[in-house]
């Protein structure tokens, strides 16, 4: 994956096999992203991956590196350990890497943000996506989604 800057970790740690954290987090990650965006949105934002491919989105299965869901292509993949995801748009390069580890009986789950915002326009966006706290209040509930689908 690109180095960009990092901005943030948040963890959780899940009552379940790590096995059946990466099956809740691939469930909840199809449903908060898989829905893709309406064509003016995505163009006004010039959104890379704009649109879902790959056989990840529609069912079952692990992701494979190349596969998307609109704004996060999977970059790297680790079953049950790594999943590295990332992508732009014209406010900001971004990645999400989300990792799970063993912890006896129940597994950490870790969402580290990395991200880049050009220009005086990505300034503004960040101003208004991680200074505001949006961002984290955003993947603290996605953790917590995970967590109560494992």
């Amino acid at each position: 994956m690109e180095r960009l800057p990092y901005i943030d970790e948040h963890s959780i740690e899940v009552a379940a096999t790590p096995e059946r954290t990466w099956e809740a987090l691939l469930s909840v990650l199809r449903g908060e992203l898989g829905a893709d965006l309406p064509g003016p949105v995505s163009s006004l934002m010039r959104l890379e991956p704009a649109n879902r491919r790959g056989g990840w989105p529609q069912g079952s299965g692990d992701p494979r590196p190349g596969d998307a869901l609109p704004g996060f292509e999977v970059r790297k993949v680790r079953p049950a350990e790594h999943l590295g995801l990332g992508g732009r748009h014209r406010f900001s390069r971004y990645a999400l890497v989300l990792e799970l580890e063993d912890e006896a009986g129940a597994t950490r789950l870790r969402a580290l943000t990395y991200a880049e915002f050009p220009g005086i326009l990505g300034r503004g966006y960040r101003a208004i996506v991680i200074d505001s706290r949006a961002h984290r209040l955003i993947v603290r509930r996605l953790l917590r989604r995970v967590a109560e689908r494992a």
